[in-house]
């Protein structure tokens, strides 16, 4: 004989009754949401707007980690990092390791870039648009400046490119063409704007051959600095905290998690490596 008790008739009914109601209230609650609509947007207004949150960033800094897959920088698989930034090209990146060991130091200012390499004991120097001179390290640090762009709002159409633009569902695709060196126009750049909000979400590298050399997504964007600032919907500045970059040919890749952004605080010039 079982010592649970065993309910009442009416017991049962009540429970069947609020168990039904439960049931209806949920169903209620789960049917989904009319879609937000998509917004409209022709090439010259994407440009346009790139442009804009271009100039919304004269300077930023940030706190980032990195992780690193594939060996695509040889110096650590997981990185801690600063980076400074101030219009139009000066950059710098410093790495650590979790216990604050200093990795690199990867300086660039108008037409010259400097890596100082602390662990390697070395200090490579040249032009940004040649880094040949740092040898198998120049793939990891061009990539870097790639993915850092996404956050800076420096990859803006040039006077000398031309747009197209292609809808690719709830997406927006805008094929950037320009010379190559042998002086023929192809498509070296592609980004992906969310028809939701108008960010950019992805970006694809080419190549001359017109195989994709690297691949972007820009994720978990967060509104930064004074609510001034520029946006597609509401007047913030938004920026992305996660970038996922995908080697093209197919070295690994990098996830950059930012912990914190700040545009346009005043920097000192040690924290550019000037002066």
């Amino acid at each position: 004989m079982s010592c649970w008790p065993r309910p009442s008739a009416v017991s049962l009914r009540g429970a069947l009754t609020v168990f039904a109601c439960l049931l209806i209230a949920g169903c209620a609650t789960s049917e989904p949401r009319e879609d937000v609509q998509l917004k409209q947007a022709t090439a010259e207004e994407l440009t346009a707007l790139l442009h804009q949150r271009e100039l919304a960033i004269q300077t930023m800094k940030g706190l980032f980690s990195a992780k690193v897959r594939g060996g695509i920088i040889p110096i650590a698989t997981r990185v801690e990092g600063t980076m400074y930034y101030r219009r139009p090209n000066a950059m710098r990146l410093r790495g650590f390791t979790a216990i604050g060991s200093e990795l690199f130091e990867f300086v660039q200012a108008d037409n010259q870039f400097t890596l100082r390499l602390p662990t390697m004991g070395r200090v490579l120097s040249g032009d940004p648009a040649d880094m040949s001179e740092m040898g198998k390290l120049a793939r990891p640090f061009q990539l870097s400046v790639w993915a850092m762009r996404g956050v800076l709002g420096t990859g803006t159409i040039r006077p000398d490119e031309t747009v197209r633009l292609v809808e690719d569902a709830d997406q927006y695709r805008l094929d950037i063409s320009g010379a190559t060196t042998a002086g023929a126009s192809i498509i070296h750049r592609r980004l992906w704007f969310d028809r939701h909000t108008l960010l950019v979400v992805k970006e694809d590298r080419l190549t001359e051959a017109g195989d994709i050399d690297a691949t972007i997504q820009y994720e978990d964007f967060r509104a930064v600095g004074n609510s001034d600032a520029l946006s597609p919907a509401d007047g913030r500045l938004l920026r992305p905290f996660k970038i996922l970059l995908e080697d093209g040919r197919g070295q690994g890749s990098v996830q950059v998690t930012f912990h914190e952004l700040i545009p346009n605080a005043t920097l000192k010039p040690s924290e550019l490596a000037q002066g």
